[in-house]
């Protein structure tokens, strides 16, 4: 479990990255909206989720792309970044594309000042589609992405559909249920501890720390889904250590 790492420098952007999982049946989907459309607390959907998906077998948690957004800081700067890893991919430096605005002390992969729908679908027009075959995803492979407006605005899911991405319906509010988190916090903790003093360096110095990132981390993420699901039951669908 290697990385695939693209940069971009701006300010006030978010940060993604994205891995492999399953498709939830139409059923599961079904059950989803309508527990929503219910009222039901988000707690109660994470539950939902977790349950329903407790005895996949670990390759299905390998066919899903993953995506997450965070932010690093420095002098009071946010910066994003939006990765994309799975098994035995590499960092791929071209993908890397590094720039600064208005001097700006943040970085971020494939992100921009207050990110619209239109930038996002632009983003995944550009990186969606090339990352999956340099990833050497499987066929049939599924899109995780969470339940941000811009990801959800009607014009994203058609351009979703037009183009036959499979989307992971997905619980709002569920960071517990996503591997990515951990692997931001894990490299917020290595960029923190080299103190980057501008925005190059904080460039350089995420792109290092990523690139340092044990494959082992990123295997037992996914080896591990499972006891996360495990989790996210005896919490009743609330916080827990993941």
């Amino acid at each position: 479990y290697k990385r695939h790492l693209s940069t971009t420098s701006n300010s006030q952007t978010p940060n993604s990255t994205m891995a492999k999982t399953k498709e939830l049946s139409k059923d599961t989907r079904n059950k989803i909206v309508d527990l929503h459309q219910a009222g039901k607390t988000e707690s109660a959907i994470v539950l939902k989720f977790a349950r329903e998906h407790l005895d996949d077998p670990e390759e299905d948690w390998e066919n899903v792309i993953w995506s997450d957004e965070t932010k690093i800081e420095f002098f009071g700067k946010n910066s994003t970044c939006r990765v994309w890893r799975r098994k035995n991919a590499e960092l791929h430096p071209k993908n890397t594309i590094p720039t600064v605005k208005h001097g700006g002390g943040n970085i971020m992969l494939w992100g921009m000042e207050r990110m619209n729908g239109a930038m996002y679908r632009e983003i995944l027009s550009t990186n969606l589609l090339p990352s999956a075959r340099a990833l050497k995803m499987k066929r049939g492979w599924v899109f995780q992405h969470d339940n941000d407006p811009k990801h959800t605005a009607r014009a994203t899911k058609e351009w979703l559909r037009k183009k036959h991405f499979k989307v992971l319906e997905w619980p709002s509010q569920s960071p517990d249920l996503n591997p990515i988190e951990n692997l931001w916090r894990e490299l917020k903790i290595r960029v923190a501890q080299r103190q980057p003093q501008n925005i190059t360096a904080l460039e350089e110095i995420c792109m290092e720390e990523w690139a340092k990132l044990p494959a082992t981390v990123c295997k037992n993420l996914v080896v591990t889904y499972r006891k996360r699901l495990t989790s996210v039951i005896a919490n009743k669908g609330y916080i827990t250590k993941y």
